[in-house]
């Protein structure tokens, strides 16, 4: 790991170039070197110019011209060695995430750069349900995802791919809250159907609401029954904006009973979509080993296999870019003006839920109709029968933007009390 690391500085743009193309000059060059082997190239070259001018000054470009194959884990002792340049920059974007985000202790964790965060979802379910089977010599029929009715779509679809049971805590509607008596009868419900080990999954910020879970309600409950139990963090919303808005929070890897994580660099980091991270402590990726990827220079443990090199680099890059004080300052900006929005409902009597610590607010659709939703780009619940709709704040949202529908809100609102009025 370069020294440059330990501290997360804000690198200049040449340093970033440098670093790079440097980078790229230790992968495989299919022009220059007699490569016979494999199954892949650069981009074709009668199709995108590889000699133009400004890519001189475009190491993202370059590299997405130069096409490397991140396939595998990069962060095991080893991997593909025609791509050890740009694999080495994923290494150091792993130990960002994990150590300088997540607070794991130094080289703790493995990881790698998913295709979004529903891969990195599955990845998880798939190693712990691996990880049951294999320590415990349990069957699939022992093993239960638990959850929140708020998580991610991917945990059901996760269910689906591996043949797992799923079970959905209800939350209490205004706080989002896990409700811990529910909590307590699907235990005990999912314990005399015979299953007794859960992969757990935690939010951070789910992508509804931003609500965050209470790992503790989780554990007490699961140790109250005796049951083993994983669990995995879903951060893909909340991972590169909650740990800076909310510092002191347990959902990160100080917490022994949090293994995993996912982060999406595609929502909050603005990377190109494609960008899933997932991070798992030492010891445990061996359990998606695929031993028969024999050809592959350090075999695969990822769901996905070949993956673009170039979507490691963006992050980096962005990361790299701002460093960890200016990153902190583009958290503040955002939560502040999430703080101002919600100020400005509250003045006007209109009901929504909103973690302080979180940039999405969501409205209760009592309090606008769909027209407004709809020239907004408001996101529903659901899109049949809506029941909130949600505004995520992010660097395009300004408050000159929310400005225009705060103020339909409370036309909207003022015209509703009239009616009532005159109807009474």
């Amino acid at each position: 790991m370069l020294d440059y690391m330990q501290q997360w500085p804000k690198l200049s743009k040449d340093t970033i170039r440098t670093i790079v193309f440097n980078a790229l000059e230790e992968n495989v060059n299919f022009y220059e070197e007699n490569i016979l082997g494999i199954p892949g190239s650069h981009l074709d070259n009668k199709v995108f110019y590889q000699d133009a001018p400004f890519l001189k000054d475009a190491p993202y470009l370059t590299a997405l011209i130069h096409n490397p194959n991140h396939i595998g884990c990069h962060t095991l002792e080893k991997s593909e060695s025609f791509f050890k340049g740009t694999h080495q920059l994923e290494r150091e974007l792993i130990a960002l995430c994990a150590e300088q985000i997540l607070q794991a202790e130094a080289e703790s964790c493995d990881g790698y750069v998913a295709a979004g965060g529903t891969e990195a979802n599955l990845q998880a379910i798939w190693i712990y349900r691996n990880y049951f089977r294999n320590r415990y010599g349990v069957s699939n029929d022992s093993i239960c995802i638990l959850c929140s009715r708020d998580s991610h779509y991917s945990m059901s679809k996760a269910a689906n791919v591996f043949n797992l049971d799923i079970a959905f805590v209800q939350v209490e509607d205004d706080t989002r809250s896990l409700n811990e008596e529910h909590l307590q009868q699907v235990i005990q419900e999912k314990k005399t159907q015979g299953k007794n080990h859960f992969i757990v999954v935690a939010n951070m910020m789910t992508t509804m609401f931003g609500s965050v879970d209470n790992v503790d309600t989780y554990t007490a409950a699961l140790e109250a029954h005796g049951c083993l139990f994983r669990m995995h963090v879903d951060a893909a919303f909340g991972g590169f904006l909650y740990p800076f808005t909310n510092p002191d929070n347990t959902l990160n890897f100080r917490n022994k009973h949090i293994t995993s994580v996912t982060l999406d660099a595609h929502k909050m980091v603005q990377a190109p979509y494609g960008t899933g991270i997932f991070l798992i402590r030492k010891g445990f990726m061996q359990h998606a080993n695929t031993k028969e990827a024999s050809y592959v220079e350090g075999e695969d443990y990822t769901l996905i296999g070949s993956r673009s090199g170039a979507n490691a680099i963006a992050v980096w890059m962005i990361l790299m870019t701002y460093g960890r004080y200016g990153w902190e300052e583009k958290t503040t900006t955002l939560l502040n003006r999430a703080a101002w929005l919600t100020h400005e409902l509250d003045k006007a009597g209109i009901a929504y839920y909103r973690d302080p610590f979180s940039n999405i607010i969501t409205i209760r659709s009592g309090f606008l109709n769909k027209e407004i939703a709809t020239r907004y780009g408001l996101v529903p619940d659901n899109h049949q029968q809506p029941n909130w709709y949600k505004v995520v704040v992010m660097d395009h949202v300004t408050i000159d933007r929310l400005l225009p529908l705060l103020q339909e809100l409370q036309a909207y609102q003022e015209q509703n009390c009239l009616l009532e009025r005159e109807q009474v």
